[in-house]
């Protein structure tokens, strides 16, 4: 009776695959495919379709025209149909280690790979993606080490006078032991929030992949939403409003940085970190590296380690006429007097040589060398990207707390 059972289950399952691959027509699609030599074939049954291409930042970029100027876009590659109505393209060389995005368009409609669960939003743009193995790619992947943990958290923020969603990652072992842990701040770019760095950034998986090879210690992370007129991310909130490079509904009713308090207070009251100087440390990337140093600089003697990505510490304070430029970039050359002998261990600035901020990251050290503000620079190659503030990230973060 028991065999028959068994036989029972196994051709039921047999007929609903069978039954499913009826539904949909035809075997699925096998896409994105890594081959052994790293090129890859990206495929879609569209067999209707005219033309079908894929973009993504794999390819060689393009220059395109827009309102606002010239600007470098992702480069298309024409996809080819077969007698199946399955269209493929398959990248003329092999891919550097990497994580890389893209989308097809189908007709002129842009669309994600159906055959592909992996997906990142960026602002308002939703793109599937996938990870080339080796250096850096394996270390933005889940591998078989132990994890940490990734919580969404709501604190409260008297300043701001509402409660705010954060992003906590802490690290393998913390909910089974009773040590203390050093704490890391880290804040996204225009165009993020909460999510922006544990999606895009793969800030999880780096944090997993250095501290199980010895390279990192084990610190907590913090991610908060660096937008104050928003209390979340998009579709996170009551308050609901339309993704877009800091938009939101309420006029902010106080800065990043003299909110900032009320976010060390939450961590420092339910977690166990180490709560002094020399175990804290704050980075960001393009905004949140502006906030970065205007917030290490406003809260003295609180940050041991400050990390400055794709972003001017100092020409941030220019605006208006020339006479009020000059006073706000004064102003703060001030803070960082009074920072430098407060002293700090590490104040780590990072650019790429084309990113559209680099001269006013080359104008800010400038500055900061008149007043003997000792930093280390690193520069890499290409510009306001993702992929330089992942990089940007995996080295910064071995630094920290030894």
């Amino acid at each position: 009776m028991k065999r028959l059972t068994m036989v029972a289950v196994v051709l039921l399952m047999v007929t609903a695959g069978m039954a499913q691959q009826a539904i949909w027509g035809r075997q699925a699609i096998v896409s994105p495919e890594i081959h052994d030599d790293n090129t890859v074939t990206f495929r879609m049954r569209a067999p209707k379709a005219i033309k079908v291409e894929v973009t993504g930042d794999f390819l060689a970029p393009v220059k395109v025209e827009t309102p606002q100027g010239e600007f470098w876009a992702p480069g298309r590659g024409e996809m080819r149909e077969n007698q199946e109505g399955v269209w493929e393209f398959t990248t003329p060389e092999p891919l550097a280690s990497e994580l890389y995005s893209y989308t097809f368009t189908v007709d002129g409609i842009r669309m994600n790979d159906p055959s592909n669960v992996m997906m990142i939003r960026d602002v308002a743009s939703v793109t599937s993606v996938f990870i080339i193995p080796g250096e850096p790619g394996d270390l933005y992947s889940v591998n078989d080490v132990p994890h940490g943990t990734v919580a969404r958290r709501w604190y409260d923020s008297p300043t701001l006078k509402e409660q705010r969603r954060i992003t906590i990652y802490t690290p393998p072992g913390y909910e089974t032991s009773k040590q203390t842990y050093p704490v890391f701040y880290l804040l996204h770019g225009s165009g993020g929030d909460e999510e922006a760095w544990i999606s895009l950034g793969r800030t999880a998986q780096i944090m997993d992949n250095l501290i199980a090879q010895g390279k990192a210690k084990p610190m907590i992370v913090v991610m908060p939403n660096g937008h104050t007129q928003n209390a979340a991310a998009p579709g996170e909130s009551s308050r609901h409003y339309l993704p877009a490079m800091g938009g939101g509904q309420r006029q902010a009713v106080a800065s990043m940085e003299d909110s900032f308090g009320d976010i060390i207070a939450f961590v420092e009251s339910n977690y166990r970190v180490k709560k002094n100087q020399a175990n804290r440390a704050i980075a960001g990337l393009s905004m949140g590296g502006m906030h970065s140093s205007a917030i290490s600089a406003q809260y003295t003697k609180t940050f041991d380690y400050v990390g400055i990505f794709s972003a001017p510490p100092i020409s941030i304070w220019r605006g208006g006429n020339n006479e009020e430029a000059d006073k706000r970039v004064e102003e703060f050359v001030n803070k960082l007097k009074v920072q430098q002998a407060n002293g700090f261990k590490l104040y780590w600035i990072a650019c790429g040589n084309t990113d559209f901020l680099y001269q006013g990251v080359i104008d800010s050290m400038k500055k900061m060398d008149e007043i003997g503000f000792k930093y280390t620079y690193r520069e890499s190659g290409e510009g306001h990207i993702w992929k330089n503030w992942r990089i940007y990230l995996s080295e910064f973060v071995p630094m920290l707390f030894q």
